[in-house]
């Protein structure tokens, strides 16, 4: 069964409920009062019978039998009764005789006053006492009125359950037929989305809040999809670059030496020039592996209690090895008091190969530079700030430096690949922290990276 059919359904369904229960309600209190009113009236009467009938002062009873009579309507089959019961007769004998049931009579001995219903005939009797003689007064009527009323009631609640079922069942189809109008148009839409029409955007509803935060949802999706797409066409175009390059010099050496005989300091020149070229190669192919590594939430890692300060003092000690004229320095007067604060949970090999990364690129674009390393918290986080002067990065570029193989338009003259930074963001995710850049061209790079602290990781 289709959606559109089954919302349908369900609201036919519950409407007709709530309809039978509301009319089933409506009939049950209408008729439990009319019973009620009908034995009211019928006490009445027969208060005022006992009263007439046994009043010693005639006068007195002539005058309020006369009152009942002119102001009192005559019930449908009405009958008073009164009897007086004796030791020459049982009360069976005596109900027997003027057809009445013989448990009201018992009832109303018990209690002095009782009420019953028979078939359509409802009684309500009282008892009496004059002096040293005991009375009984019944007086009984057919529900005449009550039964039609309920009987038109009954009639005009099933013609309305009927028109409003009908009326139901119309809404219904309406209702599942032109709520669906909005997801059929989305659905027409994203059918014309294809790899090669990314760019296409669903359009918004102002109308339906629910609706339009599917298609803000949906519109997002898009962008992370299209983003990815972009970012897969320039890796698969800078990494077939990145790779043609190496290999083509191998070939173009190899294609050399081999054209003709050549001496054996050539071979040695050309086997120097295809070693350089392979190790190139190496380095690339090591580098997208460990990028694909990282990427890889699965992967297990063993984490450790660190401080950050000394992760940062021993890339430092590293970076003064790797490159003797670097001019990094580290700022630690933004430190604790506190030196708990430091501590973050988190493995000291990958943290110091991204620390590297990006300090290694802060040195060489700033043709060393000075660059500074600050280090500093706050309740849940530790901050490692790293501020060059280099060449900068281009704004229209700053948006795809996480990409594998980017690298900035004005980086030409400098050796690289575009691994480093993405490789960096990637442990620094691991770790379940940010890093986020900000560049000035010609002036200078600011890389921020938040690590959550120790007491608030994992």
């Amino acid at each position: 069964m289709k959606t559109k059919a089954r919302i349908a359904g369900i609201l036919f369904a519950s409407n007709v409920i709530v309809i039978l229960i509301f009319g089933g309600a409506v009939y049950y209190a209408v008729n439990k009062y009319s019973y009620n009113d009908f034995y009211k009236r019928l006490k009445t009467r027969a208060t005022i019978a006992t009263q007439y009938n046994l009043d010693t002062n005639r006068l007195s009873a002539e005058a309020l039998k006369k009152v009942r009579e002119q102001h009192l309507e005559k019930l449908f089959k009405e009958r008073e009764y009164l009897l007086q019961p004796s030791a020459d007769s049982t009360l069976a004998e005596l109900a027997a005789a003027r057809d009445l049931p013989s448990d009201l009579l018992n009832e109303v001995l018990n209690k002095g006053e009782a009420k019953l219903k028979a078939g359509a005939t409802f009684y309500t009797g009282v008892k009496h006492e004059v002096g040293s003689k005991l009375y009984i007064v019944v007086v009984s009527a057919d529900n005449y009125y009550s039964s039609h009323h309920l009987s038109f009631l009954r009639n005009v609640l099933f013609g309305g359950i009927l028109l409003a079922a009908l009326i139901s069942v119309f809404f219904a189809v309406y209702f599942s037929k032109h709520v669906f109008d909005p997801i059929k148009r989305i659905t027409g839409k994203v059918r014309q989305i294809t790899a090669e029409s990314m760019n296409l955007r669903l359009e918004e509803n102002r109308n339906n809040s629910e609706i339009n935060e599917l298609v803000t949802t949906f519109n997002n999706l898009l962008i992370r999809i299209e983003t990815a797409f972009e970012t897969q066409k320039n890796f698969i175009s800078n990494a077939s670059h990145e790779f043609r390059t190496p290999l083509t010099a191998i070939m173009g050496e190899a294609d050399v030496a081999l054209n003709k005989e050549r001496t054996v300091k050539e071979y040695q020149e050309t086997l120097s020039n295809i070693q350089s070229h392979t190790e190139r190669l190496e380095q690339i192919v090591s580098s997208l592996l460990f990028l694909a590594q990282t990427g890889y939430e699965g992967k297990k890692i063993v984490f450790e209690r660190l401080r950050a300060d000394e992760v940062v003092i021993g890339v430092k000690n590293v970076m003064n090895k790797l490159i003797p004229s670097n001019q990094i320095h580290l700022d630690l007067s933004l430190l604790p008091d506190d030196p708990m604060k430091l501590k973050i949970k988190g493995n000291k090999e990958l943290l110091s190969m991204a620390l590297a990364n990006i300090l290694n690129n802060s040195c060489k674009y700033s043709f060393n530079k000075p660059v500074i390393v600050s280090v500093a918290t706050t309740n849940t986080e530790v901050i490692i700030i790293i501020k060059d002067l280099g060449i900068g990065i281009p704004l229209n570029e700053i948006g795809y430096i996480y990409d594998p193989f980017f690298r900035a338009s004005n980086t030409g003259q400098f050796n690289g690949y575009g691994i480093g930074l993405p490789l960096a963001r990637n442990i620094i995710e691991l770790h379940l922290g940010t890093i986020s850049v900000s560049s000035v061209m010609n002036k200078g790079t600011i890389v921020q990276i938040n690590l959550p602290a120790y007491s608030s990781q994992f």
